[in-house]
């Protein structure tokens, strides 16, 4: 094998760690302060990836614009679960909220495929591929990794920086800190859906730039979002961070070296070793 190929599959890897990170993070934030896990995630990003399509190529939005706009339609549908779904259920039994997200996939999938069918529809974008010591690398993947990058520094410095940021952090860690820290429950918990629903808007606008948009995108991403957010410890960010880059690399070298359906496999029976070594993950939260 030309040490070329894996160098560039190498760096693909990192590539797309990027976005899986950016995924993880949103929605181990949400579980981190809701203690619920959200399973129609990802098809919020699927909306999301719409909306920038659409608007980029039907109402002729820059598209910077359309993944702003993806961005802010992301924080509104994650406030409209919160309130419309989320919220009743906060002191219901852990499977009726994971039915009722659940719920809410099998919905989103329906009435995508009801307005847009299962067409697979993808934003032609002129680009360059960059060429650098033998190796080729699309422009729009160095993007993605850039921006992904920003953004979960963005959400570095707004949990560490700001007063709800703060209390964001200090459910997360010790649920009984939250009133003595002045905060406000319901406001925590709304926020936390906002923000992650905002990092599920901009996934969407990095992701479409890649990848085709249908309505069971999300049986993709989705299952290996939440192997990263197990396997890096449900709720530990950090934990996922460093998984995302674990499991991009598996799927990345297992490509170039098998088949990428040979990579989805290495990575899935690394996820079922490591849960039997490690069931409450590599960078597990301490009880």
């Amino acid at each position: 094998m030309d040490p070329i190929f894996l160098a560039e599959a190498a760096l693909n890897g990192v590539l797309l760690a990027g976005v899986l990170a950016l995924l993880a993070l949103g929605l181990n934030l949400i579980f981190g302060v809701l203690d619920i896990i959200w399973i129609a995630y990802v098809d919020l990003v699927t909306v999301g990836m719409y909306a920038v399509y659409f608007l980029v190529t039907d109402y002729g939005w820059p598209l910077w614009a359309a993944g702003l706009a993806a961005v802010g339609l992301g924080g509104l549908l994650g406030i409209a679960v919160h309130l419309l779904i989320i919220s009743p259920l906060l002191t219901s039994p852990p499977v009726n909220q994971l039915l009722a997200t659940g719920g809410l996939l099998f919905f989103l999938q329906s009435f995508m495929t009801l307005l847009w069918t299962t067409d697979h529809r993808s934003l032609r974008l002129s680009l360059p591929i960059i060429q650098a010591g033998g190796m080729f690398v699309p422009f729009t993947r160095l993007l993605s990794f850039g921006v992904a990058v920003l953004a979960v520094l963005g959400l570095y410095l707004f949990l560490t920086r700001t007063y709800m940021g703060t209390a964001i952090r200090a459910v997360s860690q010790d649920r009984e800190a939250m009133r003595l820290m002045g905060a406000d429950p319901q406001r925590v918990y709304l926020i936390t859906s906002a923000v992650g629903g905002a990092m599920a808007g901009v996934a969407a606008a990095l992701l479409i730039i890649q990848y085709p948009v249908h309505p069971y995108f999300g049986a993709a991403f989705g299952p290996l979002t939440f192997m990263i957010c197990v396997l890096g410890g449900l709720g530990n960010m950090v934990g996922a961070f460093v998984a995302s880059f674990i499991l991009s690399e598996i799927i990345s070298f297992g490509g170039v070296l098998l088949s990428t359906e040979m990579g989805y496999v290495l990575a899935f029976v690394l996820f079922i070793a490591l849960m039997f070594a490690r069931p409450g993950g590599i960078l597990a939260r301490r009880a």
